[in-house]
């Protein structure tokens, strides 16, 4: 198994089999504490080789820098049947995710394991954005 694309971004699609992804990012500046992002995706790309025919299970977690979890494990069912002319196949998971609530600043984590063994972990950093900012002067 290899990870082509793991990411969160605003939005994401799956258009006949093409991972089609919307502003990618990995920080949100807020001005108050807790806050809650509107929207937002996790999309990941998975590449299957031929051995790894089968069914197979992705597990999503996202925790906050303590390891706490911020919301619940998605668990996904993953179907690697392949075509007979085919050595490796691809499939898109998208997890939309609605009203994310964040209640403090650090380092926030998507980890994504399948079959029990870590596959890859998307980094989120939030951070305050200052009320305040002082003017350069130049």
């Amino acid at each position: 198994m290899t990870i082509q694309v793991a990411v969160l971004c605003d939005a994401a699609t799956d258009y006949n089999g093409k991972l089609n992804l919307l502003g990618t990012f990995d920080t949100i500046y807020t001005p108050q504490l807790p806050t809650q992002h509107p929207q937002c995706s996790i999309a990941t790309r998975i590449a299957f080789d031929r051995m790894e025919e089968g069914q197979h299970k992705l597990v999503v977690n996202f925790v906050d820098e303590d390891g706490q979890p911020i919301m619940n494990s998605m668990d996904v069912s993953v179907d690697a049947t392949f075509p007979p002319d085919a050595t490796f196949i691809s499939r898109n998971f998208i997890v939309n995710i609605q009203q994310l609530n964040l209640e403090k600043t650090g380092l926030y984590s998507i980890d994504l394991s399948i079959d029990g063994r870590a596959l890859a972990s998307i980094p989120l950093a939030v951070k305050r954005l200052d009320p305040n900012p002082t003017e350069r002067q130049d």
